[in-house]
């Protein structure tokens, strides 16, 4: 007791200092406070790894968004996961390393200084400023204009230790990729080939599949005549009986093909038709006039035709689509290049004399005439098409026949899928596993050469007879080229770049000081976790497996989280086009990166887009401004931390009870982020502070903050704040400035703290501090008001009206807890008193609470009667509301015609007025048994 009362002495005259001192203010004004509260933890160097020798090791690579970027939703919601962990693990004592660094990306930077000379109008351009003077202009708008994403991710929080920032083409990775590039080529594991890739004719390169965009356009099918050689003819069958066999014929002189893309007809090297396809069965073999080109091409047979779609029968251009190539290459089919780099129809003696020189599009219109002319156009089926076009240059992306440099992928993939096999890499959600084995068990060779003049240069040097030399220096190559001809020559270097992809792939390993053995690379490779979204499980997260494993031994990392992707509050892809893209940075300007933050996490669970609005934001930013208050109402009422509580001294129920939840909500929260499930964690953080601290915990302690049980009082005002102090830390990986700022300024008045939030420790809650009782006990206490508030609200009791509530049939230990709590139930409830009995009450609605039947006696407080003809009126109105919306829902013309989002929202709607009319006839149900 003497003890007690010194500690509330203390406490009472910190309260007396405190009155001279500024106190929480009112609100946390985010614009403000963020970037003060950012610098603190860089200049504190908190975002450097720990150097404790006992300090168990965490890594992660940040997926380098590109130099050209600026921040989106999907870098906010993949850049907030990392942060999460790497504060989440830096409490939990490791020594965390989060490695920042950007890509150089290579077209979409090279697009930008383009755009940039072109906007300067003085007369300069890539082509006339050549080679060695543009790439120096690039360079020189990296130093001032590139790196903006890097500033926006320091406003979201991201804690990356940006002392260790790299770029794909700073001299140490320059010099890991051109190592790379050698050893592979002079191990037979880079080549040279002619093969089809992805051509963008504007920017006149190759590009990967992630550089395409297919989007479903209007078009057409074009159905052609391709005349039987010497006048041929066979029976098509054109009616069939039930069974599906032929019953009626017609005499044809042709074989009849489809296509959307006419101009590509001049390529054709053959008619494939399926083997399993009767209908063709007597032209098999045979060959076809090739309208235009006046050539004639076989009927072949392959697999690859559809019987049941078109005519069946497929036109092969095996240098213009990627299926068509691989069945050229089967049969040995001849490959005819019809286009050159800027998608005009190459001068080539195969080609017409009239098309050469055209635009591909205006000799598709040309060459669609000529065959209506020539009477071989059966007829136009107007067709929804997907169209493939360059995300940066929009133009329409053209499968082309090029000389390129590839990396044979299919052995390099083997012992890649072997290690996610064994375990060694684990995917989570583990089911992305197998999207990773089916893409890797069917590599094709990987395409790492751009036609650019910003990347990687390819270290590969050509004498004047076409003999490569692949060496990491200019002069290495020279001394080679001289040795192989046993002479002096001149030598020149392949003016390709490589693939951004190919730098980013060594990314792991290159960023931590590789090919030298440096103490990073010792400690902290292989990298701990990799967070990434699914989209790129192909790109980027098997081409870091296959790389690493090869030129280190080990997989580049021992987990894979996949997340969600973002989509708009509707449920759709966010895209320019639809005009439905949301700015993240606007949101933290309004809301505060916190809120923004929270509002990703909440949402991330596996396997479900996370719809995302405004609107979202501002709720979570009202769990931030739900917290300030709570804490505001502890320093107002002196719930200070003391250096001398310990949580196992506490006596007071409620105090046990808060206490213990705490102890749960943090191995909750901890075991939730082990296993990466962000999503429930979050929620579990955010019904801990919600619902238990601020709705009950800080409701029930105001009778004793305000009581006279001085002993009560002091370990009350103790548990709060250290209730407060275990909240902020459990929060903090996800709302970091918010948290930080109470940090500090609920210490303006006690003894000093040690440490930043951010440095201080994860919350360690012996399990002994587990109380059952107290839980129970406060739960029966909150399950009552609870209950008595939604029976109030449903019989639509007026808020004002103080009623009495009777409590039927309790057991002793219960009637025990009503007279322990009356006070509190009663204020809480709005009750003008709250009693036990036996009997029930006349005229009272009620709800069954564990043994007891609570009863809300009504005489004098609701006209029943009224009451009932209310919610018979609202329930009629619930009914016609429903039943217009089932109306257009029901018309197909409503459905076909309305947005996708229109639709969702009556959907919404109709389930709104189904809740609502469920509710009020429950309530009715209630009212009938008075």
């Amino acid at each position: 007791m003497f003890a007690g009362v010194l500690l509330h002495s203390k406490t009472r005259k910190l309260h007396t200092n405190a009155k001279n001192k500024i106190m929480i203010d009112q609100n946390f004004n985010s614009l403000s406070s963020e970037p003060k509260i950012y610098k603190k933890w860089e200049e504190s160097g908190a975002f450097k790894p720990s150097d404790a020798a006992n300090a168990e090791a965490f890594s992660m690579v940040i997926p380098p968004p590109n130099v050209t970027g600026s921040l989106h939703l999907g870098h906010a919601l993949n850049n907030t996961l990392q942060d999460i962990l790497a504060r989440f693990e830096r409490m939990r004592g490791k020594s965390v390393l989060w490695q920042p660094g950007l890509d150089h990306a290579g077209i979409a930077t090279q697009m930008v200084v383009e755009r940039q000379l072109a906007e300067a109008k003085n007369n300069e351009s890539r082509a006339s400023l050549g080679r060695d003077e543009f790439v120096k202009r690039v360079w020189d708008w990296k130093a001032t204009s590139g790196g903006t994403i890097n500033n926006q991710l320091r406003r979201l929080g991201a804690s990356c230790d940006w002392s260790r920032e790299r770029f794909t083409m700073d001299e140490g990775l320059s010099a890991a990729v051109r190592k790379v590039f050698v050893q592979l080529h002079k191990e037979g594991l880079i080549y040279r080939d002619k093969r089809l890739v992805n051509w963008d004719p504007y920017f006149e390169t190759a590009v990967s599949d992630l550089e395409v965009v297919n989007e479903e356009k209007d078009g057409h099918f074009w159905h052609f005549k391709y005349p039987l050689e010497n006048g041929e003819t066979y029976e098509f069958p054109i009616a069939f009986d039930d069974e599906g066999q032929p019953t009626e014929f017609e005499v044809r002189d042709y074989i009849s093909i489809a296509t959307t893309r006419p101009e590509t007809m001049l390529g054709d090297g053959a008619v494939a038709v399926n083997p399993k396809d009767a209908r063709y069965a007597p032209i098999i073999g045979k060959k076809c006039l090739l309208p235009l080109a006046d050539r004639y091409i076989p009927i072949i047979t392959d697999e690859y035709p559809d019987p049941d779609f078109g005519s069946g029968a497929v036109k092969i251009t095996g240098a213009h689509d990627f299926n068509d190539y691989k069945v050229a290459k089967k049969h040995n089919i001849p490959l005819y290049i019809l286009l050159d780099s800027k998608a005009k129809m190459l001068d080539a003696e195969y080609i017409p004399s009239k098309y050469r020189g055209l635009d591909r599009f205006e000799a598709r219109k040309q060459i669609v005439s000529d065959i209506d002319e020539r009477g071989l156009l059966i007829t136009v089926e107007n067709k929804k098409i997907m169209q493939p076009l360059g995300d940066r240059s929009g133009v329409v992306i053209e499968p082309m026949l090029t000389d390129q440099w590839y990396v044979d992928a299919q052995k390099l993939a083997i012992p890649a899928i072997e290690a996610v096999k064994s375990g060694e890499v684990r995917f989570s959600p583990d089911s992305w596993k197998e999207t990773y084995f089916q893409w890797m068990e069917n590599i094709e060779p990987w395409c790492v050469s751009r036609q650019l003049w910003w990347g990687h240069r390819i270290p590969a040097w050509y004498d004047e007879t076409g003999n490569i030399f692949v060496e990491d220096t200019k002069e290495a190559a020279q001394e080679a080229a001289n040795n192989f001809h046993s002479k002096p020559v001149i030598i020149s270097q392949d003016t390709d770049v490589l693939d951004t992809w190919f730098s980013s792939g060594l990314w792991p390993f290159s960023t931590m000081g590789w090919p030298e053995q440096t103490p990073e690379l010792a400690k902290f490779y292989p990298t701990t976790t990799l967070v990434t979204m699914f989209d790129i499980i192909f790109f980027w997260v098997a081409r870091m497996m296959m790389m690493g494993i090869h030129f280190t031994g080990k997989a580049p990392f021992k987990n894979v989280i996949i997340h969600s992707r973002v989509v708009d509050e509707f449920g759709k892809k966010m895209s320019k086009s639809k005009g439905n893209i949301i700015d993240p940075v606007p949101l933290i300007d309004e809301y505060g990166a916190d809120a923004l933050r929270f509002s990703l996490a909440i949402a991330a669970g596996p396997g479900r887009d996370i719809r995302m609005s405004p609107k979202r934001v501002e709720g979570y930013r009202n769990f931030s401004t739900k917290l300030w208050n709570a804490a505001r109402f502890c320093q107002m009422n002196e719930c200070m931390a003391s250096e001398t509580y310990t949580p196992t001294c506490a006596k007071h129920t409620l105090n046990k009870w808060i206490i213990s939840q705490i102890g749960r909500a943090t191995h909750d929260v901890e075991k939730a982020i082990i296993n990466h499930r962000f999503d429930e964690a979050a929620s579990a953080i955010y019904s801990l502070i919600w619902a238990v601290f601020c709705d009950w915990y800080l409701e029930l302690i105001k009778p004793i903050l305000n009581g006279d049980d001085e002993e009560a009082k002091s370990e009350t005002r103790e548990t709060a704040a250290w209730a407060l102090d275990a909240i902020l830390k459990l929060l903090h990986p996800f709302m970091p400035f918010v948290t930080e700022e109470l940090w500090e300024k609920t210490a303006e008045f006690t003894p000093k703290r040690e440490n930043l939030l951010i440095s201080e420790s994860w919350p360690r809650i012996d399990n002994s501090l587990q109380n059952e009782d107290a839980e129970s006990e406060i739960g029966w206490v909150i399950d009552i008001i609870s209950g008595i508030r939604s029976l109030r609200a449903e019989t639509n009791i007026p808020a004002g009206a103080k009623i009495p509530a009777v409590m039927v049939g309790a057991n002793q230990y219960t009637r025990n807890l009503l007279e322990k709590y009356q006070n509190e139930i009663d204020r809480l409830a709005r009750l003008d008193y709250s009693t036990s009995s036996d009997e029930m009450p006349k005229g009272a609605v009620s709800f069954v609470l564990d043994e007891a039947i609570i009863a809300l006696p009504l005489t004098g407080i609701l006209d029943v009667a009224a009451e009932k003809t209310r919610l018979q009126k609202e329930i009629s109105r619930c009914e016609t509301e429903a039943a217009k919306i089932n109306g257009k829902l029901a018309n197909p013309q409503f459905v076909e015609r309305a947005p996708e989002n229109v639709i969702e929202e009556q959907k919404n709607r109709l389930a709104d007025y189904q809740n609502e009319q469920l509710k009020y006839q429950n309530v009715l149900a209630k009212l009938d048994e008075i």
